[in-house]
């Protein structure tokens, strides 16, 4: 079982002058689930090299066992230090797709030609694709084969309105994930804000919000068995 996983390269959040970046916990609960099933796990990124934490995701206050995990894990570290970049991967040789969030996505991986060549390659392969939290902003102008949006009609979930107004940042990001999704004529649905909240429609599998990841991961790990 080869899994890829994909992060952002991008650092800034918007003209804020602050730092974003993937999210820790969203990158180290699924590994460890993908891990810990046996799976063979690529990273990889728009950059290549190592990708940006968000630094607020890297404080004291958001560690997790995961993240703790990470930190005592030096493969891992070696692992994250050293992304393949997306030049250099492609659907053959892997048997899933995965995206941790954060607000990077929203800026390279919702844009980049060759994550939205990926996502429709494994789609069109019958393999999985995940995404958590602000990752399902990858699904932006993906289609399927009939050039329709690949989340029209189908169940869809990823960081809310109101959670994004909750953190400050409705003003801030280039676009609403739960708002893209509803206009690309997914079937949003959403939980409490800050709950696990997982959507799974045939090979798409998405999650909500930071406490979506595992179960995220393991509804990606279903659709394989």
């Amino acid at each position: 079982m080869k899994i890829l996983m994909v992060l952002t390269s991008h650092d800034q959040l918007g003209d804020t002058g602050q730092k974003t970046g993937f999210w820790l916990e969203e990158f180290a609960a699924p590994y460890y689930v993908f891990v810990d099933a046996g799976a063979d796990i690529t990273l990889a990124s728009p950059k290549g090299g190592q990708p940006p934490i968000d630094p607020k995701s890297d404080a004291d206050d958001a560690q997790t066992l995961a993240t703790r995990r990470f930190k005592s894990d030096g493969l891992a570290q070696q692992a994250l230090a050293n992304t393949k970049s997306l030049d250099e991967v492609d659907v053959e040789g892997y048997d899933a797709l995965f995206y941790p969030g954060g607000h990077g996505p929203l800026w390279d991986l919702a844009e980049d030609q060759r994550s939205i060549a990926l996502i429709q390659g494994f789609y069109r392969s019958d393999k999985p694709v995940g995404a958590v939290c602000h990752a399902p902003a990858v699904f932006r102008h993906t289609v399927d084969s009939h050039g329709d949006p690949l989340v029209k009609g189908r169940k869809a979930t990823g960081f809310s309105n109101s959670e994004e107004e909750g953190v400050g940042l409705t003003d801030v990001v280039p676009f609403l994930v739960e708002d893209m999704l509803k206009q690309n004529g997914a079937s949003y649905s959403k939980t409490d804000d800050w709950q696990s909240h997982v959507t799974t429609d045939g090979l798409l599998i998405m999650g909500q919000n930071p406490a979506s990841s595992e179960a995220t991961a393991r509804a990606l790990l279903g659709a394989l068995a």
